[in-house]
C-alpha cells in the first residue's frame, strides 16, 4: 500500500509499505476511505516531537469501512462503516475508567501517527477497535463524520469544557484555525453574548463570522486586548482560548481574561512559555490545559446526525490520497491557501 511516512525533520514522502496486520485479537483492521492533516502532523514534521521516529507514518483521523477484525472485537464487523478516533482507549485502566482516554495508561491514548503507524494511508491498523472507533450514522457523509475524528472534539473537551464557557460569558478565542473554529462552534452551544476570534489572516477572521464569532480581530493591526475590554467594561475575557500553540498567543490569552477567568490552552507548544505570575498571582485565574479525550464523540455524533452542527463547512480543499504531499503544501501554508481543513479521498 502507499502511505506519508515521516523521514525525519523537513522530509516526508509518499511511499510504497507493507500492509498493516492483526496484532492483538482486539486490532481490527481499516480501510481509509478519507483522512485529513492536523496541525500536530506539521509540529512533527518540524521536530517538535522527537519521541515520533523516522520511517512512522503519520495522521490520525479516519473514516473508513473495516476490513478484518480480531476475534476479540465484538461492537464492528467487517463492511461496516466507522470512525477512527484520533485517540484509543485499552477501556480498563484507572484513566479510560474516568473516560480520559488520552491518559490511557493500557497501551492507548494518542498513538496513531505517533507511537505506531497512523492513518495517513490506504489501510491502517486501529488497536482497541470496540472503544476506538465509532459508526457513522445513516444520511452522514464520510466527510462530515471525519470532523469528529478530532478536531471537533479538541476544541469542544479542551477548549469551550474545560474553559467553563457559560451563557453570557465573553469568550476570546486565540487563533481562527481549524481548533480554534471548533471552539468557536462548540462555545456557541452555551449562549455566550459574545465570541471573539483573533487572528492575523484575515481569511481565517472571516471564516470565523460563519462559525459563529461575533466580534473579528486582526492582531496584526488592532489591539485584542483593548477590544475585549471594550466589550466587558475594561474587565477581560471571561474565558480565553488558546488555540495556536506559540509562546506569543498563550501569553496574548493570559493577557486578555479578566480577575476570575479563566484560559483554556488547547494549542501543541513546541517551545516553552512565559507565565506571567508577576501579574496573575493576584487575579484568581485558572488556566488548563489537555490533550483530548473523546469522551464527547458520541454527544457530538449525535448533533451532527440531527443536523445541530453544520461540519461540512470545514473541508475547503479535497484531494485523492495520491496527492497527500500536495494537500500538505496546501495545508502548510493556510495563510495564503485559505485552508481550513483538507480531506483526502481513497480513489475507487
Amino acid at each position: 500500500m502507499k502511505a506519508l511516512v515521516y523521514n525525519g525533520p523537513d522530509d516526508k514522502s509518499w511511499n510504497e509499505v507493507p500492509d498493516p496486520t492483526l496484532i492483538d485479537d482486539t486490532d481490527c483492521l481499516v480501510r481509509v476511505d478519507a483522512t485529513t492533516i492536523c496541525g500536530s502532523d506539521l509540529h512533527i514534521l518540524k521536530g517538535h516531537l522527537p519521541e515520533v521516529t523516522a520511517g512512522r507514518i503519520l495522521g490520525h483521523e479516519a473514516v473508513g469501512t473495516v476490513l478484518q477484525v480480531g476475534s476479540a472485537v465484538r461492537n464492528s464487523k467487517a463492511g461496516d462503516r466507522v470512525l477512527v478516533s484520533c485517540i484509543s482507549a485499552c477501556g480498563h485502566c484507572r484513566f479510560c475508567r474516568e473516560a480520559r482516554f488520552g491518559q490511557c495508561l493500557g497501551g492507548g491514548g494518542w498513538i496513531l501517527g505517533h507511537n505506531i503507524d497512523g492513518t495517513q494511508a490506504e489501510k491502517v491498523r486501529v488497536p482497541f477497535a470496540d472503544t476506538s472507533t465509532y459508526p457513522i450514522p445513516p444520511g452522514v457523509t464520510d466527510e462530515e463524520f471525519l470532523m469528529l475524528a478530532d478536531i471537533l472534539p479538541t476544541g469542544y473537551e479542551v477548549g469551550v469544557l474545560n474553559g467553563r464557557v457559560s451563557p453570557g460569558d465573553v469568550v476570546a478565542v486565540v487563533g481562527a484555525g481549524p481548533i480554534g473554529l471548533s471552539a468557536i462552534t462548540g462555545s456557541a452551544l452555551f449562549s455566550p453574548s459574545h465570541i471573539v476570534a483573533i487572528d492575523l489572516a484575515d481569511t481565517r477572521l472571516e471564516a470565523a463570522k460563519h462559525f459563529g464569532a461575533d466580534v473579528t480581530v486582526n492582531n496584526g493591526r488592532e489591539d485584542p486586548l483593548a477590544i475585549v475590554q471594550s466589550l466587558t467594561d475594561g474587565l477581560g475575557a471571561d474565558v480565553a482560548i488558546e488555540a495556536v500553540g506559540t509562546p506569543a498567543t498563550f501569553e496574548l490569552a493570559a493577557a486578555l481574561v479578566r480577575p476570575g477567568g479563566r484560559v483554556a490552552n488547547i494549542g501543541v507548544h513546541g517551545a516553552p512559555a512565559t507565565l506571567h505570575l508577576e501579574t496573575l498571582w493576584t487575579r484568581d485565574v485558572t488556566i488548563t490545559t489537555g490533550l483530548v479525550d473523546t469522551f464527547s464523540t458520541p454527544t457530538l455524533s449525535r448533533l451532527i446526525a440531527a443536523h445541530q452542527l453544520n461540519v461540512s463547512r470545514y473541508a475547503t480543499h479535497h484531494f485523492g490520497l495520491d496527492q497527500m504531499i500536495e494537500a500538505y503544501d496546501v495545508f502548510s501554508n493556510a495563510s495564503h491557501t485559505g485552508a481550513l481543513k483538507v480531506v483526502l479521498t481513497r480513489t475507487p
